[in-house]
């Protein structure tokens, strides 16, 4: 990778590689050393944005969850979103009542193993999938039951679009939660989804805005301020505090973005948007890609022969281990098929050591989602078949795709006993002699060739002058303009009421007799001197 490469080539580069057209529902996510997550931006250098020191570490992520994921036109693309939102599931992110989780849970046991086979499933088969962080035994048997009478002769497609389907309809779907505090100093996560602004606390959703109410957003600091104008003319500002001024950044621009895609309906209508009402302050940011509605413009007129997809086989995945043993039913061919392990180091060691968890409820359909169980693996009532605790905690709100320093040097041996090239040059150059197949949830994109370019001390010093003289700029120049409007006051014979006003009142006239007059007179006294010199010599 070149040091002067935008994002977008990479993200090229990367679309090319999976064969993806229906790109736009997709970015790269990186993690800085604070551990704050970042969207690449497409428009900027891959180098300048990173503040690590190469190799970098990336992370293809669904980034603007489709309105309809059914309605995707290519099957890659519906692979692809699938793997997201198992990913999700996994994660806790994704919220359900216990029978929409055994559902969920179902579709992906049929789209990883195929038809129940009594021969290669034996009692408790369900049990080796993580599904979620928690398990239930009457959980797991509801799974398997699904899957052995219910999805029988279903094709991976087929279980991934149901699975789409059913996820679509839920209160979660598509939300990439940020983790806040109200007001009042109780946590809260906020997050942007297809149909708007939601805010998460416990396991219930407290707000949810759609985005043609959604007026204004804005940071100052940790501050959050989302404007919001709803019916009769009801404005509201709701206030919330992120735990760094980055993430509350990050926040901002997710919610700038997330807005423009789903509702604008034209990439032409976008604007430049200033996190603060002084010309001089804040940030300033403009989203630079596609609207939702020209993006399925766009795929309605795509006309070629179906991609084919691989799917992870023997390959455990990182965000959803599957079962390791016996071969997975396909319907894609696995002649030219090598395992190419391309994954990153998501932290999941740790993750499963901990107690996160994916809140679902059992109880009334009325309800949202329904209470924890406490103790893990109990059946002994049917309000107790939960996978949860009480409280909404996604783990990569907690811990946003973490990458530790170490996890580098793990992947590239691991890499390196799959067989796999480390980097996507290598991969390229290998596919000549052995077709490779990627797994396509997860890459990790290495760049070499940027050995020492981070940004360096001298750069950083250049950043701290440039912010330093552009504020003496603008100092300079309201200095100026408060001048030209001081002169026009004392020493112009306009007469309109506004300079009138401000003329009669005793402030001004204390001023311009006792300040203004005698700083005149010594300026024109030192100029008169200054002249004379001048022409003495």
């Amino acid at each position: 990778l070149q040091r002067d490469a935008k994002g977008q080539y990479l993200f090229d580069l990367l679309c090319h590689h999976l064969n993806l057209l229906e790109k736009d529902y997709f970015g790269i996510r990186f993690v800085d050393p604070d551990k704050q997550r970042h969207w690449l931006e497409f428009t900027k250098s891959v180098v300048k944005q990173m503040r690590a020191q190469p190799p970098f570490t990336m992370c293809f992520r669904v980034k603007f969850y489709p309105t309809d994921p059914a309605a995707l036109k290519e099957e890659i693309t519906r692979y692809l979103v699938f793997l997201q939102i198992k990913r999700d599931l996994y994660h806790g992110r994704l919220l359900c009542k216990t029978s929409d989780a055994a559902l969920l849970a179902a579709y992906i046991l049929q789209a990883e193993i195929g038809d129940y086979d009594p021969g290669k499933h034996p009692e408790g088969y369900s049990s080796k999938f993580q599904f979620f962080p928690k398990h239930s035994e009457k959980l797991e048997r509801k799974i398997a039951e699904i899957h052995k009478s219910e999805l029988s002769g279903q094709t991976p497609a087929t279980s991934e679009l149901n699975f789409l389907r059913k996820a679509q309809t839920l209160e979660t779907y598509g939300v990439d939660p940020h983790p806040c505090k109200d007001v009042s100093g109780n946590a809260a996560f906020l997050a942007f989804t297809p149909f708007g602004f939601v805010v998460l606390q416990g396991n219930k959703r407290v707000h949810f805005i759609k985005w043609n109410e959604v007026t204004k957003m804005k940071f100052e600091g940790k501050t959050f301020y989302l404007y919001v104008s709803q019916k009769e003319e009801k404005k509201i500002v709701l206030t919330y505090f992120a735990p760094t001024p980055e993430a509350c950044k990050h926040l901002w621009k997710c919610g700038i973005e997330n807005q423009a895609f789903y509702k604008l309906e034209k990439s032409s209508q976008v604007r430049t948007v200033s996190s603060s009402n002084l010309f001089f302050k804040g940030s300033r940011f403009r989203y630079s890609g596609r609207v939702a509605k020209e993006v399925m413009e766009s795929s309605a007129k795509i006309k070629r022969e179906p991609p084919e997809i691989h799917r992870a086989g023997l390959v455990p995945s990182r965000s959803c281990p599957s079962i390791t043993h016996g071969p997975r039913l396909s319907s894609v061919p696995r002649t030219r098929r090598r395992a190419v392990h391309i994954s990153i180091m998501e932290g999941l060691e740790s993750l499963r050591d901990s107690a996160h968890s994916t809140p679902v409820r059992s109880s009334s359909h009325g309800d949202a989602f329904a209470g924890p169980a406490r103790g893990g693996r109990s059946d002994s009532s049917e309000r107790v078949a939960v996978i949860a605790d009480e409280s909404y905690s996604p783990a990569d709100s907690v811990l946003p795709t973490p990458v530790a320093e170490h996890s580098l040097e793990l992947l590239l041996l691991s890499r390196q006993a799959n067989g796999a090239p480390c980097s996507i040059e290598e991969e390229k150059e290998s596919e000549a002699g052995t077709p490779a197949e990627p797994e396509p949830g997860e890459l990790r994109a290495l760049c070499p060739g940027t050995a020492g370019l981070g940004p360096p001390p001298a750069q950083q010093v250049n950043k701290f002058v440039l912010s330093v003289l552009r504020l003496l700029l603008v100092t300079v120049g309201l200095l100026f303009v408060l001048l030209l409007l001081l002169i026009v006051l004392t020493e112009s014979d306009l007469d309109t009421a506004f300079f009138r006003d401000i003329r009669q009142t005793p402030e001004f006239e204390q001023f311009h007799y006792q300040y203004f007059c005698p700083l005149r007179r010594w300026f024109a006294c030192k100029l008169r001197a200054v002249v004379s010199l001048l022409i003495d010599t």
